[in-house]
């Protein structure tokens, strides 16, 4: 599945959501099914800075493709990279690198969260296409 196939899957599960409210608890769970984020990676060089929560992201490059770790103290934050991770998951840097992260806006998510938190949307997915491209200059 192509990384524009599994945003559109995504945007489609939101979609049969009423309200808000039903939204948040989908991209909440999404956060618990995050596998748990080794301990030694949750250090101040994986913390994502700027968002209001402390959120982690970590990395690693296996057979070709990015593996993406992450958790946050926040279990919407939590949530919301886990959307990313959803997305960017498995795939080679070149493919992450030339993603159209636009899909993140469809989501309507942007207009419900607090300025900060929203920013924080952007600050995930810039420090997840930064770790594909050190992958890409790497290889």
């Amino acid at each position: 599945m192509t990384i524009a196939e599994k945003q559109q899957e995504l945007l489609e599960a939101l979609a049969l959501f009423q309200d808000w409210t039903e939204r948040y608890e989908y991209v909440i769970g999404l956060g618990k099914k995050l596998p748990p984020m080794d301990l030694a990676s949750k250090n101040p060089g994986n913390l994502i800075k700027g968002c209001q929560s402390q959120v982690w992201l970590d990395a690693e490059l296996k057979d070709g493709c990015v593996r993406y770790f992450a958790d946050s103290d926040s279990l919407i934050t939590k949530g919301m990279i886990a959307l990313f991770v959803r997305v960017l998951d498995g795939e080679n840097p070149d493919a992450i690198l030339t993603a159209d992260m636009g899909f993140i806006d469809q989501t309507g998510l942007k207009e419900h969260l607090a300025p900060t938190r929203a920013n924080a949307l952007n600050l995930m997915a810039t420090q997840m296409k930064q770790r594909a491209l050190a992958f890409s200059a790497g290889a």
